[in-house]
């Protein structure tokens, strides 16, 4: 980033650099819920100026990403009814989205959806958490990728990060790593068919899985 800021690049390209840096933090359960983004600490770290810091941090907020502080940004604090509505949201949008990307996926993607299953599984065999959740987020990534419209595909990519959030704790579950697995075979060999229809309903059944195990962990979690 350094290098970057060095070579004089435009605050616009800047900004975006550090958004998706920061936002690829997020996903990858690198902020956890009592940390602290703060302005001034992440310009030093990344050796840039404070303002593109400043307007990326503005723009996950508006994104909600991360909520304002009286010391910075920090993670939201999702009720149960928050998670049960950004559910409802993906149940509407993610399965026409994702057979809607059928069409566009090329053989490279296809090889990626290849690859994030292979390392989906090499994670599970080898009790890897951290692997796990970045072999789902490239699978989910490289379809929504291959959606033609793109304003629907960044509001499928925001819904799905924000429950990732607070999914992190339940693939540690085994009975939840393997309903991701086995969701991420099935979903590959259709996108692999060019069956747009076995996508929709094999996504259909996969978020709605991916609800029922959040809501059971966080029932096991209260039992505790």
């Amino acid at each position: 980033m350094a290098e970057l800021a060095q070579r004089g690049i435009r605050s616009e390209s800047l900004r975006s650099r550090i958004y998706w840096e920061l936002r690829g933090r997020i996903q990858r359960g690198e902020v956890g819920p009592q940390d602290k983004l703060v302005d001034v600490d992440i310009a030093k770290e990344l050796a840039v100026s404070r303002m593109p810091v400043r307007e990326a941090l503005l723009q996950l907020a508006n994104e909600g990403y991360v909520v304002g502080t009286t010391r910075g940004f920090a993670l939201p604090r999702l009720s149960a009814g928050d998670v049960a509505d950004i559910f409802e949201v993906r149940r509407l949008l993610e399965p026409r989205a994702a057979a809607s990307a059928v069409p566009g996926l090329s053989e490279d993607a296809l090889a990626q959806l290849d690859d994030a299953v292979r390392k989906a599984e090499a994670a599970i065999a080898g009790q890897d958490v951290a692997g796990l959740t970045l072999a789902n987020i490239q699978f989910r990534q490289t379809w929504i990728a291959a959606i033609g419209n793109p304003r629907l595909a960044e509001v499928i990519g925001r819904f799905a990060d924000q429950v990732q959030l607070v999914r992190l704790n339940t693939l540690a579950r085994p009975d939840s790593q393997r309903t991701v697995i086995r969701g991420l075979r099935r979903l590959l060999g259709a996108f692999k068919r060019r069956d747009a229809l076995a996508v929709f309903d094999l996504m259909t059944a996969f978020v709605a899985e991916a609800e029922e195990h959040f809501f059971a962990a966080v029932e096991e979690r209260d039992d505790a």
